[in-house]
């Protein structure tokens, strides 16, 4: 039975999704705020953390800066109705995935089961190492090596890495990457997949030739360039 951790300081709103995601057969652990949290982590490792931005006290962003300190755990950040900007600033803190509040309790369910899906131990298949040119992903230890050196990333940004990989060279959708990699259809307005790019950019830094890793392609995608995958046509 997976736990999940709500911290949330909306009793009503925590009494709802506990009894929803309790219904869906989940074990759920409640906090109001960021001590409380900290308490509950110090208990007992949760499978998922669904932490709102707005907090009395540390806020959303303050608390997960903490726990991003110490545990690799999914984190899916609620936010405000229509902000990008807590949006991005969460996805950059290392959040995995966002839903904007009030939410649906059933879209709420179906994002933690798609984090839930990503996090299993991989299959023989995905379990290989990746390379391309400098970068040497391996996927079943969730370990990765920029230029010998390693890299910490969230289990997002590997997931969405990973895709890259084993694309590399090749144009690869927003579509297909949320598909893949966050186990998830892409919304319409959705910023998870290109924060977590321009998060994989910052992290890797260029190429060894000071030209760009990861690039867009324009109303396509984006590409993962190396010395093996060279890269063609116009980017930006």
């Amino acid at each position: 039975m997976a736990r999940i951790l709500i911290v949330d300081d909306d009793p009503a709103l925590q009494e709802l999704l506990a009894e929803y995601l309790q219904g869906e057969g989940f074990e759920v652990a409640a906090a109001e705020d960021a001590g409380q949290a900290e308490q509950q982590l110090a208990a007992a490792a949760p499978a998922v953390i669904v932490l709102d931005v707005m907090l009395p006290g540390r806020n959303g962003f303050e608390l997960l800066r903490e726990i991003r300190r110490e545990h690799s755990v999914p984190v899916l950040m609620l936010t405000a109705r229509g902000d990008d900007t807590d949006t991005v600033v969460g996805l950059e803190l290392g959040a995995d995935d966002y839903l904007a509040k009030p939410c649906n309790p059933r879209v709420l369910l179906a994002r933690i089961r798609a984090l839930l899906r990503r996090a299993q131990p991989p299959s023989c298949e995905e379990a290989s190492v990746l390379r391309a040119g400098d970068l040497e992903l391996d996927w079943g230890r969730r370990q990765l090596l920029c230029q010998g050196e390693p890299v910490t990333l969230t289990g997002a940004e590997m997931a969405v890495l990973a895709v890259l990989l084993r694309h590399a060279g090749e144009v690869v959708s927003r579509e297909r990457l949320s598909e893949e990699a966050l186990h998830r259809p892409l919304g319409a307005y959705d910023r998870a997949i290109d924060t977590h790019i321009s998060n994989l950019r910052r992290k890797l830094g260029p190429l060894p030739e000071s030209g760009p890793r990861i690039i867009s392609r324009r109303g396509a995608g984006y590409q993962l360039i190396s010395a093996d995958a060279p890269a063609g046509g116009s980017a930006r």
